[in-house]
């Protein structure tokens, strides 16, 4: 049981790391947080709900896992490499593409609230 309590911990300290100095997953923050704001104002059902939150939750963990392969990345070539910088280019790809399809749940899920007759 101790060890499994421990991996919350090692969790929680990822996540800790990830938010230092990462411009963009406190962006990410801001705009899931706005979402929710505009959910709670709106009354959204508990199926917008859980778009909005699995949304918001696959872009979070997609910044993740791309700010931890950077990090890699940059750990295994501190010069610079046109091999590893299209690897970070994928990661940051992954993280625009789900970003844009959370954009469109959003306005999916928000717009016939927001534009009602």
């Amino acid at each position: 049981m101790k060890g499994f309590l421990m991996g919350f911990a090692y969790a929680f300290a990822g996540l800790k790391a990830g938010w230092k100095g990462q411009r963009n997953i406190k962006v990410m923050v801001a705009v899931g947080g706005t979402a929710g704001g505009l959910g709670w104002w709106l009354g959204i059902s508990r199926l917008e709900w859980s778009v909005i939150a699995l949304a918001c939750g696959l872009v979070l963990g997609l910044e993740l896992l791309n700010t931890a392969g950077e990090k890699l990345v940059d750990i295994l070539s501190p010069d610079i490499d046109p091999r590893y910088g299209e690897i970070k280019d994928i990661l940051a790809g992954a993280v625009l593409v789900a970003a844009i399809f959370a954009a469109v749940a959003g306005v999916l899920v928000f717009m016939p609230y927001l534009f009602r007759s």
